[in-house]
């Protein structure tokens, strides 16, 4: 029963262990490779991260929209290199439709894996996981639902989209949205106004009224970033946030949580090389008789020795190798929960560095455990023991 406990206590703190140390190093490597094509984001005033979790990573509620004209006054700084304006607000079965320029695709060097890109208002690309999970196809037409969540209460019928490209697998955020032009999401909204108020205002107006929801920026030096942030969030209605700063922040949240965890395996690493200890010292007083036996036959102390080493050697290893694939079966369950949320996928990877130094930690104690606990072989009293028998 105490072997038992000893292996099931390992196996809890190698899996937690193991499942923290590959969601953080996944969720980091995830991040920064859809933040990593801007150095801003510009929209509406309100939290920067919201804005910049719901604008670059899309998995938030935008802060609002902004007027395209005001947006495109920052991209005729000599600082800025390069500005995609995006909008959004409908999505069809949870998947966001997105509006932005082709640049976008360049961005995230998302390539055609069949068809075409969009050429018309209306006419569509899908992420391969957008593809994958609906069973679409090039030239299947689908309407969309007002909203970022999924729902079909209130869809556009008049103004169907129709797929002219399913691109590759970038393992990106491009993978799980649908992507057309801005004159797409324009249409769909304008369309609404004209039911409601009875003629055209928006066409009246043309770009002037035009909105979006952000503007993504790449600049030609860090510097600029900087500058341009302070300029933005002061002396204009918008704001400017940071995706590397932001997420920096948001990781360094979520850390002291990754840390908490850490430090309940390691406390149950501990517990679980101290039942080892006693087990091992448990063992070998209860088998005094069999070692005492072995020796008359000949065997000397340091073979006694090597078959405690060799059942605290098991014990490790049978609780390590057990408890890294529960680890890896929770990082499995928790990608099918992130995947269906947030369309974040983890990935069941080998061990990496980390993981093998926590075997080697595990292996090592366990073997501390057996040297102390072997002690009372040196002054095993042969005779004694077989006449007591």
């Amino acid at each position: 029963m105490n072997t038992l406990l000893s292996i099931l206590l390992l196996m809890l703190s190698i899996s937690l262990a193991t499942f923290v140390l590959q969601i953080r190093n996944q969720l980091n490597k995830h991040l920064e490779s859809n933040i990593k094509p801007f150095d801003m984001v510009i929209g509406a005033k309100g939290s920067p991260l919201q804005l910049v979790l719901s604008s670059v990573l899309h998995i938030d509620n935008p802060t609002g929209n902004i007027s395209l004209e005001e947006a495109l006054k920052i991209s005729r700084n000599p600082m800025v290199k390069e500005t995609i304006p995006v909008s959004y607000g409908d999505n069809y079965k949870g998947h966001r439709i997105l509006g932005t320029s082709k640049a976008y695709l360049t961005k995230y060097s998302a390539t055609l894996l069949d068809g075409m890109l969009y050429q018309k208002p209306f006419e569509v690309v899908i992420g391969s996981d957008v593809a994958k999970k609906n069973s679409l196809q090039i030239g299947d037409t689908f309407v969309s639902a007002h909203g970022l969540v999924k729902n079909g209460l209130e869809t556009h019928d008049e103004k169907p989209f129709v797929i002219t490209g399913i691109l590759k697998k970038t393992n990106t955020i491009i993978d799980h949205l649908i992507i057309t032009s801005l004159e797409s999401i324009w249409k769909v909204h304008e369309h609404e106004g004209a039911q409601v108020d009875g003629h055209n205002h928006h066409e009246e107006k043309h770009e002037e009224q035009h909105k979006i929801t952000s503007l993504l920026i790449k600049f030609r030096n860090p510097l600029g970033a900087l500058q341009m942030s302070r300029f933005i969030n002061e002396k204009t209605t918008m704001q400017a946030a940071l995706p590397k700063f932001e997420i920096e922040r948001l990781m360094e949240f979520l850390g002291f949580g990754f840390q908490t965890i850490n430090g309940i395996a390691i406390a149950i690493l501990l517990v679980a090389g101290l039942s080892i200890f006693i087990n091992l010292i448990k063992t070998v007083r209860e088998r005094k008789q069999e070692l005492a036996l072995l020796r008359t036959y000949g065997a000397n102390t340091f073979l006694l020795i090597k078959l405690v080493f060799f059942e605290a050697l098991f014990l490790s290893l049978l609780g390590a190798i057990v408890g890294w694939f529960l680890g890896r079966i929770s990082i499995w369950l928790f990608s099918v929960f992130t995947e269906n949320m947030y369309g974040y996928h983890f990935v069941l990877s080998l061990p990496d560095n980390k993981e093998l130094y926590i075997l080697g930690l595990v292996i090592l104690t366990t073997l501390l455990a057996a040297v102390i606990a072997s002690f009372s072989l040196f002054t095993l009293n042969v005779s004694k023991i077989i006449a007591d028998a």
